[in-house]
């Protein structure tokens, strides 16, 4: 689906942009929904020891890396993505309706992983298109990465606080029927405004060795990838950890943790819209080292909170540095596989999953050992080797970064 770049986007550009944006979000929200709840539904509605929830996790989210990986290569080799979004929405639908139907263990870990799990690969297929639309309608890639991360950090801002609305009012069985509701409208923006023929080619075919294999990554492409997963880490970490830390450690009351998350989440959503005038200043590399800096210290003033203005103040700061970096590292991974940017973007987006993954346990490790205050300043040292990472990863000073 060829679309000739112009220096002005004609209208209709801009509103095959915004109906992308638009099914990014509903895909999101719908992901945002369940991906929280699932841990709750296991152990409060089910009744489950929380032991099941790594169990549940570690199947899903192996099947959505498995599932990034394979999407990734079709992608960057040209095949068509429409069927590959319709898959994802499909799987969500059939999870979705399977535990409305049967909220029981055994669909959880049939149904459930099998749906919910092939789901979760459209966000990291969306963000492959994303940069090949950007490409093709002379947007900048950096850019329309940002306005992408806007989209998906509202969709969480929503859809966690919908579903708990929801379970709270009518019941833990309401969430999945809603689900199924809402992915509906994601199956008909999917249907009626993603063009059947849409691939997201490559600039240039993929680099191959003397065996005509497809090369392997190189050694930067993983580097930042380890940049990624250090700070994702932190951050997850971080993350976990700050709800009980405010509430039972320092006495803040139950509604505190809320307050902060809206408040991160909002001043995270301007960060990601002033990415590409802060990279057009200073660079993509030199920005990354100085989030990367205020994510150390901030992480330290977030161990150190005592009230509730002291936990605004951190949650806002929690906000720029996470806002800047979620927009600042996929366009970085990116920038280092141009041959292959389905394959990056899925290294990006599997990356932070296997973070998230690796956080829970330790945050449970650590807080059952020492406390959450603890577990929120080891959060800091591992984005302190974070930065280290992204010393050793240094481009060359000829690459625009």
């Amino acid at each position: 689906m060829p679309i000739p770049p112009s220096s002005e986007a004609p209208a209709g550009a801009v509103t095959a942009r915004l109906m992308f944006l638009l099914l990014l979000f509903c895909g999101t929200i719908c992901t945002a929904m369940i991906v929280p709840f699932m841990s709750y539904f296991l152990v409060k509605g089910l009744g489950y020891e929380p032991w099941v929830i790594s169990v549940y996790a570690g199947m899903a989210i192996s099947l959505t890396l498995a599932a990034n990986r394979q999407f990734a290569r079709r992608i960057d080799a040209g095949a068509r993505v429409f069927p590959l979004v319709g898959l994802a929405a499909a799987g969500f639908v059939f999870a979705a309706g399977s535990l409305a139907l049967m909220p029981t263990l055994w669909v959880v870990l049939s149904a459930g992983v099998l749906g919910f799990g092939i789901s979760s690969s459209a966000v990291s297929t969306m963000f492959s298109l994303g940069g090949s639309i950007a490409e093709r309608q002379a947007m900048d890639r950096v850019r329309f990465n940002a306005h992408m991360r806007a989209t998906t950090s509202t969709a969480w801002m929503i859809g966690p606080a919908v579903t708990f609305l929801i379970a709270d009012g009518f019941g833990l069985r309401a969430v999945f029927v809603m689900a199924v509701a809402v992915s509906m409208v994601w199956i008909g923006l999917w249907w009626f405004t993603l063009p059947r023929d849409i691939t997201a080619m490559p600039g240039r075919a993929p680099a191959k060795d003397i065996s005509g294999r497809i090369a392997v990554a190189p050694q930067g492409l993983w580097l930042a990838a380890g940049f990624v997963f250090c700070l994702s880490t932190a951050h997850s970490l971080t993350f976990s950890a700050l709800p009980i830390f405010y509430v039972q450690e320092v006495g803040l009351p139950g509604y505190a943790p809320g307050f902060a998350f809206s408040v991160k989440t909002l001043v995270e959503v301007f960060a990601i819209f002033s990415t590409p005038w802060v990279i057009a200043r200073i660079g993509m590399w030199r920005a990354l080292l100085g989030v990367t800096g205020l994510a150390i210290v901030t992480i330290q003033l977030l161990a150190a909170v005592q009230s509730f203005p002291q936990m605004l103040a951190g949650a806002a700061l929690e906000g720029l540095y996470y806002g800047f970096y979620a927009s600042l590292g996929i366009s970085y991974v990116q920038s280092f596989a141009p041959d292959t940017p389905a394959r990056a973007t899925a290294i990006y987006w599997n990356t932070l999953m296997v973070s998230g993954v690796m956080a829970g346990p330790a945050v449970g490790l650590i807080a059952q050992a020492y406390d959450f205050q603890t577990v929120i300043r080891c959060a800091s040292v591992v984005a302190l080797v974070a930065g280290a990472v992204l010393m050793a990863g240094r481009p060359p000073r000829r690459q625009p970064l």
